[in-house]
């Protein structure tokens, strides 16, 4: 409640002031022309998708359970090497965690890091999966896609399941293919021409 000298000393500093004839509401119709913006998104919805580079496939794969060991070699990779690799003795120089991706986000994931490790000379990487053992029907959905998706990569050399210590079967260690510029320092650290 206020009394009445405030009342006049509220009224005597408001002298002057004048009611504001216009509504004070900001003008939200829609503008009718077209914009150079509007044009540009236009063209864009109408525009081809961008091609995708991906080879990946995302058909329908053999569905694998969380205890099923993953292993793969290609034609050419020597029985030690690829031991090596199973029994987890190289050094992981890069790791991809595919946790709580969709296989769409997935595939665009292990296609993107196969790439840099390829282009970044990583020869013994290891993608974490998962194992699938919360999903209700028991099958380890991105662990199927991965063993579907690694052959059809041409940088990998080979895959196993990892060693319990880095995973057990919720991960895999991948071998990447060596790119032209390891090939040549190791000619030319051996001497070979």
């Amino acid at each position: 409640m206020t009394t009445k000298d405030e009342r006049l000393s509220f009224l005597e500093e408001m002298e002057g002031v004048r009611r504001i004839r216009r509504p004070n509401r900001a003008d939200v119709k829609k503008p009718r022309e077209i914009t150079p913006g509007h044009l540009e998104r236009q063209r864009a919805a109408l525009a081809k998708p961008a091609l995708d580079r991906n080879p990946l496939t995302a058909d329908t794969v053999d569905p694998l359970t969380a205890h099923d060991i993953l292993g793969w070699q290609r034609p050419g990779v020597q029985h030690g090497v690829y031991k090596k690799l199973r029994l987890g003795q190289y050094p992981i120089e890069a790791r991809l965690d595919l946790h709580r991706l969709t296989v769409e986000e997935a595939r665009r994931e292990v296609y993107g890091f196969v790439q840099d490790c390829a282009h970044y000379g990583l020869r013994s990487v290891l993608i974490l999966h998962g194992k699938g053992e919360r999903n209700p029907d028991g099958i380890a959905q991105l662990k199927s896609y991965l063993a579907k998706w690694l052959p059809e990569l041409d940088d990998v050399l080979a895959f196993h399941s990892a060693q319990k210590h880095h995973g057990g079967t919720g991960a895999v260690y991948v071998m990447i293919r060596k790119g032209d510029r390891q090939k040549q320092e190791n000619r030319e650290r051996h001497g070979k021409r």
